[in-house]
């Protein structure tokens, strides 16, 4: 049995406690919550500042690890992309041993599971061998050509069968974002995944996304040319990005918009009309190092949003660290109560890859890790800026 008490703890789905005492078997599940007064005689590990549970990583991209500091700043996305296309290829050795690195660190800094983007067999290996649970998503884009689905298909097929299957890992087959995923892909898609799947799509990330699917024109056009690849065969439909993934997905599943950056209080109420099981993941620190722009987060909250965090790549990112993208939001949306965020990067997320029975809380029978925050517990006026995670259990 472990005995753990802190200044605070914060259950999340439940009111802070104070002195307050967690206690987990050899197993690391919590069998006891209570405060050090139930627990005279017991020598307790005291940790000063707050106790949190795990944090719940919704996006990421692990496969990149290897491409760190590789991009400027502030490209924009459809540079990014063409980034990423053309530093693809590097030595194995280089590339697995940068996602064990990432891969330990994120554990480290309080990380209990992670949504990871595949679209190589490059991570399997390492998620089948980590302490993280990881729903890996095996990411599907035909570049809207009706000729390259076949193709994309059969590589998927390949990538998802070669991924990490143990214990709480996951997966499923999902598309990569509205203007690289013909309808018949997404037909695969929706005839190839369970009902209890989660699908992840990127969505609402620059202007020339929407402007494609409003007019057809904008840079992913000359992105595509510069490709050699036509959309003689695309139609706009004169909405914004989202109503196509509307009308492509089954609002049955656990739908996962990723980034969001622009969307709208009427985008967001589209969504919600056509499903309760939507999640909006935000990646702030991803969102300002290639574009410099964060959501309105204020617009989310006031739509009931069910809103979780990830990290994006490290290539897209400075690190890989939940508690790094709450102290961004913190910094730039004040506004936004830390009890919320502390959802968003808890509860919510394991809620939205379906490991709620698990993680995301301190409550007893769960198994959600345990993390240390150094900060003096305030509430909502509490002060993060400098301050840090690092795991316990």
């Amino acid at each position: 049995m472990k005995f753990l008490t802190a200044d605070h703890l914060l259950p999340i789905v439940t009111d802070p406690i104070a002195n307050g005492v967690i206690v987990l078997d050899d197993n690391d599940k919590i069998v006891e919550i209570g405060q050090r007064t139930d627990y005279p005689s017991v020598d307790l590990n005291y940790y000063r500042g707050v106790l949190v549970p795990g944090f719940v990583n919704t996006h990421c991209h692990l496969e990149l690890s290897h491409m760190k500091g590789l991009c400027p700043t502030g490209t924009g996305l459809i540079q990014f992309i063409s980034t990423v296309i053309q530093l693809r290829d590097f030595d194995q050795k280089v590339i697995t041993d940068h996602i064990q690195q990432q891969d330990e660190q994120m554990w480290q800094v309080g990380i209990q599971a992670v949504g990871d983007i595949s679209n190589k067999i490059d991570t399997a290996k390492v998620k089948e061998e980590s302490r993280i649970k990881y729903y890996t998503f095996v990411e599907m884009f035909d570049l809207m050509q009706s000729v390259m689905t076949d193709d994309n298909i059969k590589s998927c097929r390949a990538v998802f069968a070669d991924q990490a299957k143990k214990g709480g890992n996951k997966r499923s087959f999902v598309p990569h974002a509205p203007y690289s995923v013909t309808p018949d892909l997404f037909d695969f898609i929706n005839n190839a995944n369970p009902d209890s799947a989660t699908i992840s799509i990127h969505s609402s990330e620059t202007w020339d996304e929407n402007q494609l699917f409003v007019d057809g024109q904008g840079g992913f056009r000359a992105f595509y040319e510069s490709l050699g690849l036509g959309l003689d065969n695309f139609i706009p439909t004169g909405k914004s990005a989202i109503h196509y993934i509307l009308d492509q997905l089954q609002p049955k599943r656990r739908n996962l918009f990723v980034h969001n950056t622009l969307s709208t209080a009427e985008d967001i109420q589209a969504a919600h009309r056509w499903s309760e099981n939507v999640y909006w993941a935000t990646c702030p620190n991803a969102n300002l190092y290639i574009e410099n722009r964060l959501p309105n987060y204020q617009t989310f909250s006031a739509n009931l949003a069910k809103v979780t965090i990830g990290t994006d790549s490290i290539m897209s990112n400075w690190q890989l660290c939940i508690w790094s993208e709450i102290k961004t939001i913190k910094k730039f949306q004040s506004e936004i109560p830390l009890t919320e965020l502390l959802k968003w990067g808890t509860i919510n997320g394991a809620q939205a890859l379906g490991y709620e029975q698990e993680i995301g809380s301190l409550e007893i029978g769960k198994s959600p890790g345990i993390i240390h925050l150094d900060i003096a517990w305030n509430g909502d006026k509490t002060d993060i800026q400098g301050s840090q995670s690092q795991r316990v259990i």
